[in-house]
């Protein structure tokens, strides 16, 4: 199974990147960054819709697609384990993860997405969603493996 990540925003070094950086390093599935980003001042809904475009052209078709989303829910770790598990033993090739920008997801992203996930109701810096979103995947990783990393 590939894993992608297409997101909203150029990331630029520092400790959100680092921690990122760490976490994809550790995975054993092959992980693709993709970074998009629409340079014009437009109203929010077209920027949304833009950004939108953006990001579903990034990913593979085909893909299964999770949107990173307010509105998703939230898993605890054990359970998104147990999701990215059965995705990979239905035969996923690719999945996509996406983070929109600061006003959101454009509609076009959210009738894409297989899953809605959410990261808590708190509103989150995007560079440091994609540590934590790396960070989980890992965690993912390990626990499917029956590694001692996650501990309740």
């Amino acid at each position: 199974m590939r894993l992608w990540l297409a997101a909203v925003g150029r990331s630029r070094g520092g400790p959100a990147r680092d921690l990122f950086d760490e976490y994809v390093g550790r995975l054993s599935w092959p992980f693709t960054l993709r970074e998009v980003e629409v340079k014009k001042r437009l109203t929010s809904d077209e920027l949304k819709r833009q950004e939108a475009d953006l990001l579903l052209a990034a990913i593979p078709a085909g893909a299964v697609v999770v949107a990173l989303d307010e509105r998703g829910k939230a898993l605890p770790s054990e359970a998104f384990a147990a999701k990215l598990g059965d995705w990979r033993d239905r035969g996923t090739g690719d999945l996509a993860f996406l983070i929109g920008g600061a006003d959101g997801h454009g509609d076009a992203v959210r009738a894409r997405a297989d899953f809605l996930m959410a990261f808590g109701p708190m509103t989150w810096p995007h560079m440091l969603v994609r540590g934590m979103l790396a960070e989980q995947i890992y965690r993912a990783q390990q626990i499917l493996a029956g590694h001692p990393y996650h501990r309740v």
